[in-house]
């Protein structure tokens, strides 16, 4: 079945009409009712964003040339909506620092601009705030370096959304030592579940004091385990370190990831108690899906960054039959100008790597 996105509302920002050009468009959100696609600024042409609302599920639509399909819906209501977002750096002054290097470029806000990482929370904030969710999780690498000035600025920043927001660690929060968990932002919350209609959220703390490598505690692991064994509905899991992949060639205890030994037993939990929906992380700035042989279906999941290309920020969609997860790039222009400067990192190369397909953004998670 083709769809006709004539019927459906189309928006833009810059010279965006509802028809965008087919060439170096980029379908960047998919969801079960609406299609986005971005346009990266060449030459004197800036960015410009095509949006799609009203559409319907599962069905194929032609946008004078480019093809998207919307994701299936699962069965019933809608019960919740979930927002995650990660490595939000406050307190970053400088984008694509690769110590020891000199790869390049390296981006700084200019003169009197807003420091990036607050401009892009800002907006990220208020797209999130319009999606109005049941709950806000901050999957860690609040602060670029754990200064206590930063912490009070993503607080100041993101405590619009009160006791909905969720916060756990990242490596670079305890770049200068151990934290006090029960202290702001934190609220003695992590590891915590919390429940809503439809699903669990559960939240691990996979830090490692001074290390940009993680673990998980046994602790952690036999409150995750017990957690699967008595839950009624599915739990997502979020952590800040993505897990070591089980039989991978390389093996090293510093993986910039959770340690393999640790990233075994994460595995092993799930597998053993199937209402473990799925591992949701950040740190390593990219999109990406991974399954597991002992896992099956369920994904481990990575989540690109806010404060800079992709630029973005996950929905989850809880419904009775099924969840969704929805990556979106973080509106306005002031927001999509830095971040289209940001593709440019690692010698060019960051925009593969760090946007991944659709598929690792887009999907359904059960």
């Amino acid at each position: 079945m083709v769809g006709d996105p004539r019927a459906a509302h189309a928006s833009g920002h810059g010279p965006a009409g509802p028809r965008p050009a087919a060439v170096n468009t980029e379908v960047t959100t998919v969801s079960d009712d609406d299609v986005v696609m971005h346009r990266p600024a060449a030459g004197d042409e800036p960015a410009a964003v095509f949006s799609y609302s009203g559409l319907e599920p599962d069905t194929e639509y032609d946008f004078g040339g480019i093809s998207a399909r919307t994701l299936p819906r699962p069965a019933g209501e809608l019960l919740a909506r979930v927002a995650t977002v990660n490595d939000v750096h406050f307190g970053e002054t400088a984008a694509g620092i690769v110590a020891g290097t000199d790869v390049g470029p390296v981006l700084s806000s200019e003169p009197g601009e807003d420091p990036y990482p607050l401009l892009m929370n800002r907006a990220a904030v208020a797209d999130i705030s319009e999606w109005a969710p049941d709950l806000v999780v901050a999957k860690g690498d609040l602060t670029d370096a754990g200064r206590s000035g930063d912490f009070k600025a993503f607080t100041d920043c993101y405590s619009v959304f009160g006791s909905r927001l969720v916060v756990l660690p990242g490596n670079h929060d305890v770049a200068g030592g151990p934290l006090d968990l029960a202290a702001e932002p934190f609220g003695g919350r992590v590891p915590s579940a919390v429940d809503l209609p439809g699903v669990t959220v559960a939240v691990l703390d996979t830090t490692i004091p001074r290390a940009a490598t993680g673990r998980i505690s046994p602790e952690q692991l036999e409150w995750l385990d017990e957690l699967g064994a008595r839950a009624d509905r599915p739990v997502l899991v979020m952590g800040h370190h993505q897990p070591w992949g089980p039989g991978s060639r390389v093996r090293s205890d510093e993986y910039f990831g959770i340690r393999p030994a640790d990233s075994e037993s994460l595995v092993d939990v799930f597998s053993r108690r199937r209402r473990l929906a799925g591992y949701f992380a950040g740190h390593t700035h990219r999109n990406r899906v991974r399954r597991f042989d002992a896992t099956g279906t369920r994904p481990f999941v990575e989540v690109a960054s806010v404060k800079e290309f992709p630029g973005v920020w996950a929905e989850y969609r809880v419904y009775e039959g099924g969840i969704l997860q929805v990556v979106r790039r973080i509106g306005g222009t002031a927001a999509l100008r830095w971040s289209e400067r940001t593709r440019a990192l690692y010698s060019g190369t960051y925009t593969d790597y760090a946007f991944g397909t659709l598929a690792d953004r887009c999907f359904r998670v059960v």
